[in-house]
């Protein structure tokens, strides 16, 4: 199967595969609802906290970028940045880990993972066609999407599944490059916000991070700009994907010979214990655990969030009591699923597909 490959055929178009797989995903009902489920902080604190949708933009910004300075291919980095989330629950890790662990204590053993799910919604549950369920994306965008950046080994997937994506194989570079996006996006974002809404102090960020403080020494000295200026937070974010993105396009390029001796996108090519070749060096890598271990500690540990997580929490633990215990309350066409599905998933699938407002309306209307 080559990467451009669907599981449908269609006809030829004035598009390339890749962009039109884009251009799906965007018109899908499922990114729209993107704009009101939790990235870390929950939306309805303030209009200007992240949310999935602006997250998935800006990651896809990102692989964008960095795609391009590697000779990889543009359209589908992007295409599989606007959909690496497109499966997530509402309020964030913290829903998707409550609601997997629910299934099972409900006795479902396949639990929730959100990289199947969002495998899921683009090959299933998103209904745009009259003879099949999905959005009939190529092989590359789905692999990319399921895989993220590393081989994906769950017991639940069908065999079948491992001859199609060959599940111990790394994905695509483009694939390996939207991953590492990703953490770019949401380091620079969650420090954006965590600042702007005084979660964590500019020293305190200086104290615990190495590639902070030599930023923001770097503002202070070369552009005049101390912390309590307005457009401090805002030069700390761009600097910080500049260097990130410039460190990780510059250690990879080396490998750039590799990537172009394929003439279309290499998926399933290296295996699991064979080193990726698009990765930050060794110090950046260094600092980029350092701060990420800062975060956890000083901003998604909080003390607001975790009081926000805990009601995300109980907002999902009623959400699957209920349901499992009526779920004529579902919408009609979830009912009509339960004849050809395990109940669980058909409630997990409705849950997962809320956003954060209609997950909370609905729990206070049931209790």
């Amino acid at each position: 199967m080559k990467p451009s490959d669907r599981f449908f055929e269609t006809n030829k178009d004035f598009r390339s595969p890749y962009d039109r797989d884009r251009d799906r995903i965007i018109h899908s009902h499922s990114f729209r609802n993107l704009e009101y489920k939790t990235q870390v902080f929950l939306n309805s604190e303030g209009d200007y906290f992240r949310t999935r949708l602006t997250h998935s933009l800006e990651a896809s910004q990102i692989s964008r970028t960095i795609a391009k300075n590697l000779g990889l291919n543009e359209s589908l980095a992007e295409a599989i940045a606007l959909a690496h989330d497109i499966g997530h629950t509402p309020f964030g890790h913290i829903g998707g880990d409550t609601l997997d662990e629910c299934l099972k204590e409900a006795g479902s053993k396949n639990g929730f993972e959100h990289n199947f799910q969002s495998f899921r919604v683009l090959t299933k549950l998103e209904r745009r066609y009259k003879g099949f369920d999905g959005l009939n994306l190529t092989f590359a965008t789905l692999e990319g999407v399921l895989k993220h950046s590393a081989p994906y080994k769950k017991s639940f997937l069908p065999s079948s599944f491992d001859e199609i994506f060959r599940l111990d194989f790394h994905p695509s570079f483009e694939a390996i490059v939207v991953d590492n996006s990703d953490s770019i996006a949401y380091i620079s974002a969650d420090i954006d916000d965590a600042l702007k809404y005084a979660l964590i102090e500019v020293d305190e960020l200086k104290e615990g991070s190495a590639l902070v403080r030599r930023i923001v020494e770097k503002i202070e000295n070369e552009e005049k700009i101390r912390h309590n200026d307005p457009l401090f937070r805002h030069r700390l974010s761009t600097h910080i994907i500049t260097e990130l993105i410039s460190n990780i396009i510059e250690n990879s390029s080396a490998n750039k010979a590799v990537f172009d001796s394929f003439e279309e996108p290499a998926c399933a090519v290296f295996g699991a214990e064979e080193k990726p070749l698009i990765l930050f060096d060794e110090e950046m890598w260094g600092e980029i655990k350092e701060l990420k271990s800062l975060l956890y500690k000083k901003v998604y540990r909080h003390e607001s969030i975790m009081r926000k997580m805990y009601m995300a929490k109980q907002c999902i633990k009623g959400l699957l009591k209920a349901f499992i215990e009526e779920p004529d309350m579902l919408p009609q066409e979830y009912r009509a699923r339960l004849f050809s599905t395990n109940k669980n998933r058909v409630i997990a699938d409705f849950i997962s597909s809320q956003s954060d407002r209609s997950a909370m309306k609905l729990y206070r209307e049931l209790y």
